[in-house]
């Protein structure tokens, strides 16, 4: 089954090169970057080994076919000529789970998914000699992009968003999803061997994500995937395989100091217990702080975090005071970086600091900064004295 695939792995926007970098050191090449995703050329190992492994991709679709349409007629006609049957067998259970058009003459979600599924059902019926499908068996699921009247469509792998780990059974009132938290650690020049502080840690996510990388714990091995059940496309022996190459990997016997504090004690008994979960627990140190306290006796640390953006009208009055604080305890803080994604306009102002960088990021529909404060290099380890 060495068949190679133009796969596609959607990310958020503004981080393609982080997600670009990883696929390249799994080994894999990139055939394209646009706006939100990457491309790259891969059989059914790469497949498995792209749903594991990668930390900042959202899901994994095989590219089954491109082409132009302005017209339905256009977009039935493509869709059909796809060879379904190459991946889905006569009981799949097939349809469009998602359909996204943009700049494009043909921009109704709904119609085009069911145009799209009568399409599919029409190339099965003459492949498969059957005139109904039960779809009692595996799912297929499809995603449908358009874009400046260029259709892609992907058959989805992933099934549950790569984000969704499994370790985070508890959640903050808004939390960072893991894939953006692993990307903005993967923006910094932190190290496992580095400080990392979140002030703000709410369920854990970005010291659980920076414990992970340390311990080079695949972000996936846990969970599972649609494709697993595609046996007529891969091999199920691929997924051991895969699992087995992760585990063989895993250092769970690093020497770290990454800390998450939160004001809030069951935000902290929350971050703990999705940590256990995570098997890193013994990695970080959670406790209850405010930011006004935060200190540290070392130099060279990172602070890493998502502070509150006022996202509700009383909250807004008290950003600015907040900001302060963080700016105030920085400063106070030896040699240290500080990285901080918040949509709050004024965060610059506030904190007291101008950013060397600052980039912007869409979390979800919502325009984030992600403001850069690096601070010097910490010096080479024969330079230091011992």
């Amino acid at each position: 089954m060495n068949e190679r695939f133009e796969l596609i792995a959607p990310c958020h926007f503004g981080l393609e090169a982080v997600l670009k970098r990883e696929i390249n050191d799994l080994g894999y090449d990139v055939s394209g970057v646009e706006d939100g995703r990457v491309s790259f050329i891969g059989d059914a190992e790469a497949v498995v080994r792209s749903n594991i492994f990668l930390r900042t991709a959202e899901r994994i679709l095989i590219n089954t076919g491109t082409f132009e349409a302005k017209t339905f007629e256009e977009l039935f006609q493509g869709i059909k000529a796809i060879e379904w049957e190459r991946f889905i067998p006569a009981d799949g259970r097939f349809y469009v789970t998602k359909a996204a058009s943009v700049k494009s003459m043909l921009f109704s979600p709904s119609d085009i998914q069911s145009i799209a599924k009568k399409a599919m059902v029409e190339r099965l019926k003459s492949v498969y000699n059957i005139s109904w499908f039960e779809e009692s068996g595996d799912d297929y699921p499809v995603r449908i992009f358009i874009h400046k009247d260029e259709v892609t469509v992907g058959l989805d792998t992933t099934g549950e968003s790569l984000h969704k780990r499994g370790y985070r059974k508890l959640k903050a009132k808004a939390p960072i999803a893991e894939n953006l938290a692993a990307a903005l650690i993967m923006l910094t020049p932190w190290k496992g061997d580095r400080i990392l502080i979140d002030p703000f840690c709410g369920s854990g996510t970005f010291p659980i994500e920076a414990a992970m990388m340390a311990a080079n714990i695949a972000p996936g091995m846990h969970r599972n995937f649609t494709a697993m059940k595609w046996t007529n496309v891969i091999d199920s022996s691929e997924w051991k395989y895969a699992v087995e190459e992760a585990r063989d990997l895993i250092t769970l016997d690093v020497d770290t100091d990454i800390q998450g504090y939160d004001i809030d004690d069951e935000m902290v008994k929350i971050s703990r217990e999705n940590a256990r979960l995570a098997g890193v627990d013994h990695l970080i140190h959670f406790q209850r702080k405010d930011v006004a306290d935060l200190s540290h006796a070392k130099k060279y640390g990172f602070i890493i975090t998502n502070p509150p953006y006022g996202e509700r009208l009383e909250e807004k009055e008290n950003l600015k005071p907040l900001y302060e604080t963080i700016g105030q305890r920085y400063k106070a803080l030896d040699s240290w970086s500080l990285y901080l994604i918040t949509a709050y306009e004024d965060a610059e102002k506030a904190l007291g600091l101008k950013a060397a960088k600052n980039r912007k990021i869409y979390n979800g529909m919502m325009k984030t900064y992600f403001y850069q404060f690096p601070g010097p290099k910490p010096p080479k380890r024969n330079e230091r004295q011992i």
